[in-house]
């Protein structure tokens, strides 16, 4: 039989920390419910009406005490902010070398996709001492990407990106939940995060069932819908986009935005949406043409070409292609 655990392991860097906030707040909750309690039962009894024709005596408040029980309570509230802000801000901030999962939610199951091309369902393994960044959405409704044993939870939703990260400290099997009512199968849709030895993980993934990559597959899709005819002169280069900073016309308003993994995303689904300065909103819609996952290989391959040099350059050598015609041409 288990043993009963009132709360999950910590196995991830960040566990220790939410659960000393935590903590934090039950002691000033517990402590604050005591005083409170004991303080009305005391002046129930002191000053309780002894006869009828007893009058209570005038009572002059103190400017001390007055300052006393608002700087207090505002100095134990700063700190609960503070805390949950430090917290808060790490924990949506993941490292540079944090290696990236993709993560689809769809009623009822989870289905990851890992850098090397391997694919599970349900399960996720991961590697101790790693940080690891979930890239998510969802392919119909909003479910809830949630590890208690890592202390991390993010909403999945339909139409956009959304992140999380953890770096797991502690080898062994944890639970994985969707905690956001998603249909009638919501209460089965779990899975188990398997953290590993390094070694053990490398070994995993040697003997996983390997599928072609994202990146590989997103180049060969980038050619299938004939992205490649147009990108670099009748619409804007690929190489070089992910992570820079894209001028685009938004409702005529000219706006600076970051061509992040959402950016791309709106740009293949909703492409007039912005339109990038200098450029004529030619591209057509490829809503319901892709899945979630096909939309996720194309941005890992536009991810893959990088700043100038290396795969930008090769992606130029591809994209030789005539002059367009004047009425295309950038303006």
């Amino acid at each position: 039989m288990d043993k009963f655990q009132l709360f999950p392991d910590q196995a991830s860097t960040i566990a220790p920390k939410v659960d000393a906030l935590f903590f934090y707040l039950c002691a000033v909750t517990v402590f604050f419910t005591f005083l409170i309690f004991v303080l009305i039962l005391f002046f129930a009894v002191k000053y309780r009406r002894r006869s009828e024709t007893e009058r209570p005596a005038d009572i002059h408040p103190s400017k001390i005490l007055e300052i006393i029980w608002i700087v207090i309570p505002l100095m134990i509230c700063v700190v609960m902010f503070v805390w949950g802000a430090i917290i808060f801000v790490n924990n949506a901030r993941p490292p540079a070398n944090a290696m990236e999962i993709n993560v689809v939610g769809k009623q009822w199951m989870w289905k990851i996709q890992h850098e090397g091309g391997q694919r599970e369902i349900n399960e996720l393994h991961v590697p101790i001492g790693q940080p690891v960044k979930l890239i998510m959405t969802s392919q119909d409704v909003i479910h809830d990407f949630f590890i208690p044993a890592f202390r991390v939870k993010m909403d999945v939703l339909p139409g956009r990106y959304t992140t999380e990260w953890f770096e797991a400290t502690k080898a062994g099997e944890y639970h994985l939940f969707c905690s956001q009512y998603c249909g009638t199968l919501h209460a089965a849709m779990i899975g188990t995060v398997v953290v590993m030895k390094p070694e053990e993980y490398q070994a995993w993934l040697a003997g996983a069932v390997i599928g072609e990559t994202p990146t590989a597959a997103g180049e060969k899709l980038f050619a299938e819908f004939s992205c490649i005819n147009c990108h670099s002169q009748r619409a804007p280069t690929m190489a070089g986009l992910f992570g820079s900073d894209v001028k685009v016309y938004e409702d005529g308003v000219l706006k600076t935005v970051k061509a992040d993994e959402g950016y791309i995303r709106e740009s293949i689904v909703e492409p007039n949406k912005k339109i990038v300065q200098g450029y004529q909103p030619l591209m057509p819609s490829f809503e319901g043409q892709m899945t979630e996952e096909q939309i996720y290989e194309l941005i890992a391959y536009i991810k893959s070409l990088g700043p100038a040099g290396g795969r930008a350059d090769e992606y130029k050598m591809i994209n030789r292609y005539p002059a367009p015609p004047a009425e295309l041409t950038p303006r």
